[in-house]
């Protein structure tokens, strides 16, 4: 399922089930108060105290979490631009024989880095992108350690281009990574627990009025409903409609000034 898809069903869960308890526990309550008026919201103002703390514990985290990671992830696209910008730079070092050959390398390497990116949410033509820039990745490497061994590379050649190819090839792995860290399943499902947790204390809190109170209902819902919607939007930048897109330019940007 589209991950943009499977967040808004979440959401709209969510909005439906804080909806529904709600109504359950206001049902509740005006039971308890029908049977026990005066004891029957004693010592429940703690226990939403503490629950409801417990949600915005867990949405704070989670969200604070999720712009964390947005920013790495576009952090990482600019620091591999920086990379791969360094090592065709350091090219000149080379016999000026084999530096053509490379830099049109160097191009069609940066050209599928960005398709990598571009082809989501199709992962498998990503990752067949994913692979051919390995494949041109091994044959870099192999053109560069021979011609910085060649006849007339500058004796610093190998010590100034080779790490610097590796810290290229290096990005793409943290890079694969940080698209797939995420918090465990667990937070969310817990998330989504405590929001319906607090749905049913606060319906129950707003027994005994004879009207039902459906500007705060569906507000109180909607607003916890969206912020979780936005939390996982954030947390797959490549797929919904909060994106790290904007940043892939530096790629682009690096691939102009290639030509």
């Amino acid at each position: 399922m589209d991950r943009m898809v499977a967040s808004a069903l979440f959401a709209f869960a969510l909005f439906v089930g804080m909806l529904i308890l709600l109504n359950v526990g206001r049902r509740i309550g005006a039971k308890h108060l029908a049977s026990d008026p005066k004891g029957a919201r004693t010592g429940t103002g703690t226990i939403e105290a503490a629950v409801f703390a417990l949600l915005g514990l867990l949405i704070a985290f989670t969200f604070s979490g999720a712009v964390s990671r947005f920013d790495n992830r576009r952090h990482l696209i600019v620091e591999e631009a920086n990379a791969i910008g360094t090592a065709y730079l350091r090219l000149d070092l080379l016999p000026a024989a084999a530096q053509p050959a490379l830099r049109q390398e160097f191009r069609r390497y940066v050209e599928h880095r960005l398709e990598v990116f571009r082809r989501l949410p199709d992962l498998t033509m990503s990752n067949a992108e994913v692979a051919a820039a390995a494949i041109l990745q091994k044959k870099i490497w192999r053109q560069a350690v021979a011609a910085s061994q060649a006849e007339g590379a500058a004796p610093s050649t190998p010590m100034l281009l080779l790490p610097a190819l590796n810290q290229m090839i290096d990005i793409t792995t943290t890079r694969a990574m940080a698209l797939q860290l995420h918090p465990p399943l667990a937070i969310f499902g817990m998330l989504f627990l405590v929001a319906l947790a607090s749905a049913l204390l606060a319906g129950y809190s707003m027994a005994g009025g004879k009207d039902r109170k459906w500007l705060h209902v569906v507000g109180f819902s909607l607003v916890i409903g969206i912020t979780v919607y936005v939390i996982l939007d954030i947390e797959f930048p490549r797929f919904g409609l909060i994106r790290v897109d904007a940043f892939d330019q530096a790629l682009v940007d690096l691939l102009n000034s290639m030509k």
